[in-house]
């Protein structure tokens, strides 16, 4: 019988106890760095001393020597870590170590109603009276896409109840102006309104009330005219991820969950996950270079899906540029761009390319398993989510990698 997600939260948490020393590594998303953050949150409370680090992929290879090691949101596909390892993460299982928190052991979606940083929470409330993180359990849900159900309900409930969280509705959409939040609008990708800022400025504009001395914006003429904009080429699912249910963090120095979730996450894919994670732990030094890095990151995401190659013969397969961005890409080409099935985005970095893979919510095909597979075929390595997954394979073998994946839809 499978222990339950709390048991073993306790068995990670007592072993962090025994610790004088941890070595956090943290996957580069939104989710892994709010997970690792609440950990250290934890940590740091309970007088234990830590290093963090936010990496875009582990191997049992990188944890030598004697130290303790604790993964968040990373490590649970590996097999051969060593059995010491402390893992807190929500993809598919393949480590068998003892100290692993992950709520597809306790039968629980990993996918929809669990993230890495909500089984973090888990672990972090074993550990003290952590009650005031749950508001860095939203980024984490936002950033992978799962829904506030199940696990994450309660989470979120018992936020809400001790005021860390104050649900609203609004834009869904972060930026630091009306202008910024429009044209490098990611999530959703807006076609013909993500990228073009003058033509956001000019529907500002012509969306104020002139009857009116300081002319404010009219918010509903404004999202009314953009959606009549985007709509011939939008799935409604993004259309639907513009005006919503919106979350205020009230502990955090970045208050708007869909706004921390998008900064911390274009921290840690740009190599800046050490900015992200400041901000995780209620540090705003560093807020305003935050903030630009964002942008800047979220402008080259609408560029890579501007100029995203299509793969000859192989149907939903595409190239980008930047290897930093295909995971983004690929989240807008399977969510917000009508596509009639799963898509596959690489790019090349060195000699390696980077592989990120969706498929839509109808889907019946595992991905992870799948993806893991293939890319073992190809000499590389790969796994994930059954919705979303990714892969790492020497550059000669995308032929393969594609053939063998069109295949396994095909089964």
């Amino acid at each position: 019988m499978s222990p339950s997600l709390e048991s073993a939260a306790e068995t990670v948490a007592a072993q962090i106890r025994r610790q004088e020393f941890v070595e956090v590594l943290a996957h580069h998303d939104a989710d892994g760095i709010a997970a690792a953050a609440i950990l250290c949150h934890a940590m740091l409370r309970a007088g234990i001393r830590f290093r963090l680090r936010v990496r875009q992929d582990v191997s049992a290879s990188d944890l030598t020597g004697e130290s303790a090691y604790l993964l968040c949101d990373i490590g649970a596909g590996i097999a051969d870590l060593p059995k010491t390892t402390m893992v807190v993460d929500h993809h598919l299982p393949l480590f068998t170590g003892e100290f692993h928190a992950n709520p597809r052991l306790a039968g629980i979606d990993g996918d929809r109603e669990l993230s890495g940083a909500g089984t973090a929470y888990y672990v972090a409330q074993k550990l003290g009276d952590n009650r005031d993180l749950a508001g860095l359990v939203i980024p984490g849900i936002i950033g992978d896409g799962q829904e506030i159900v199940g696990k994450n309900l309660e989470i979120f409930n018992d936020a809400i109840t001790n005021g860390i969280i104050v649900p609203d509705r609004g834009l869904k959409l972060p930026g630091r102006d009306m202008i910024e939040r429009w044209y490098t609008a990611t999530h959703p990708y807006l076609d013909g309104i993500s990228g073009e800022e003058q033509l956001v400025a000019d529907f500002i504009d012509s969306s104020r009330d002139q009857t009116k001395g300081e002319e404010p914006l009219r918010l509903d003429t404004l999202v009314s005219r953009i959606v009549l904009e985007a709509a011939p080429k939008a799935t409604l699912a993004g259309l639907e991820g513009i005006y919503g249910d919106t979350f205020h963090l009230q502990r955090e120095v970045i208050e708007d969950a869909h706004a921390l979730a998008a900064v911390i996450d274009a921290c840690g894919k740009t190599g800046n996950g050490d900015i992200g994670a400041t901000l995780c732990l209620r540090s705003s030094h560093d807020i305003d270079r935050a903030w630009e890095i964002a942008r800047q990151h979220r402008v080259r995401v609408i560029g890579a899906v501007k100029s995203a190659r299509p793969h000859e013969g192989v149907p939903g397969v595409y190239e980008v540029q930047d290897a930093t961005v295909a995971s983004d890409v690929a989240d807008i080409l399977s969510r917000d761009i009508p596509a009639e099935g799963p898509v596959l985005v690489y790019a090349k970095s060195g000699s390696m390319c980077r592989i990120s893979v969706r498929s839509p919510l109808s889907s019946t095909v595992e991905l992870g398993p799948k993806v893991r597979e293939i890319a073992a075929a190809c000499g590389g390595s790969g796994g994930g989510h059954n919705l979303r997954a990714g892969a790492t394979i020497p550059c000669d073998q995308i032929g393969a990698f594609a053939k063998g994946w069109q295949e396994a839809l095909a089964a």
